[in-house]
């Protein structure tokens, strides 16, 4: 018995990390349509916070620079292009393309992804009957949210295949990164994915060839939104999400996933004064009631 109560404490501590983690990035979409609006493009917005968010783990782990081999090496820089410079590129694009429902709602289908090829790829992610259907579950609250009460969606080829494309690269990120987190420590996998987004995202901006308007960062709006990406979204965030990852497994944490839209939404209507309709609000019971359905174990 106390065991179980050691174990269940244990768990509650990675599931509470897991929702303070989908806090950080539900707010982040916020934030980067504050910083749009400052004349920052997007490829500026999420470099500048690569290069910034690498610096800083720099400062906190610097005495170990490279793998014990070059197969993680090549490990970690595949996580590093899919978990950071081509997810968001090909995340922004897509927004620029295509409705912010429809790549919304094609972004949160990487769950579903990750449930269906990490089941495949490792064992001890295949979930039983009741964990898929409240996946399933979570994930049609998930579209009730994103939705919010408008049920018209434009096809638009290019910037749609872009969102999945979005959502394919981060379940790649998920699965590969597994691979790594029993050998390093999470600083230290964090530090390397992000210097090889850094690495990657670079170029883009360089190609893109857009003037970085810097004077802006006088303005404490788009410091403080800057602050708020580069600290909690990327840099708490993505340690905290490693962290969860190798704790509770890829499959069930990425269940948490599912409910960024509905942190969006609540933050959108706290910041930038949306509205909320009643779907909405039955979307997010679902998503809460999917997920408690999902992480619950076999007796």
């Amino acid at each position: 018995m106390k065991i179980a109560v050691k174990n269940l404490r244990g768990t509650f501590v990675f599931h509470f990390l897991a929702f303070v983690t989908v806090l950080f990035w539900g707010t982040s979409f916020v934030s980067t349509k504050v910083l749009l609006e400052y004349e920052f493009s997007a490829v500026q917005i999420f470099t500048i916070r690569f290069v910034v968010t690498y610096l800083i783990l720099l400062l906190a782990s610097h005495r170990k620079f490279r793998c014990e081999n070059l197969k993680h090496e090549l490990i970690l820089f595949i996580c590093g292009i899919t978990g950071c410079t081509l997810y968001f590129w090909t995340e922004n694009t897509a927004l620029t393309l295509s409705s912010s429902s429809n790549v919304s709602l094609i972004v949160c289908t990487n769950p579903l992804l990750i449930m269906i090829f990490g089941g495949i790829i490792y064992k001890t992610e295949r979930l039983c009957k009741r964990q898929v259907l409240g996946c399933l579950v979570t994930f049609v609250g998930m579209v009730l949210v994103v939705l919010n009460g408008k049920f018209v969606l434009k096809v638009s080829p290019l910037g749609d295949f872009l969102a999945f494309g979005s959502a394919l690269v981060w379940t790649i990120y998920s699965l590969v990164i597994k691979k790594l987190n029993g050998i390093y420590s999470t600083l230290f996998i964090t530090r390397k994915v992000f210097f090889y987004g850094m690495l990657t995202s670079v170029p883009i901006m360089l190609v893109e060839n857009s003037q970085v308007p810097w004077s802006n960062f006088a303005l404490p709006v788009v410091s403080f939104n800057f602050l708020c990406l580069t600290v909690f979204s990327s840099l708490f965030g993505y340690l905290i999400w490693n962290k969860v990852l190798k704790q509770l497994g890829t499959v069930l944490a990425s269940n948490y996933i599912y409910a960024i839209p509905l942190v969006t939404i609540v933050t959108a209507i706290l910041a930038l004064g949306e509205r909320i309709t009643s779907v909405a609000i039955l979307g997010a019971f679902a998503i809460v009631a999917g997920m408690v359905l999902a992480e619950m174990k076999k007796k």
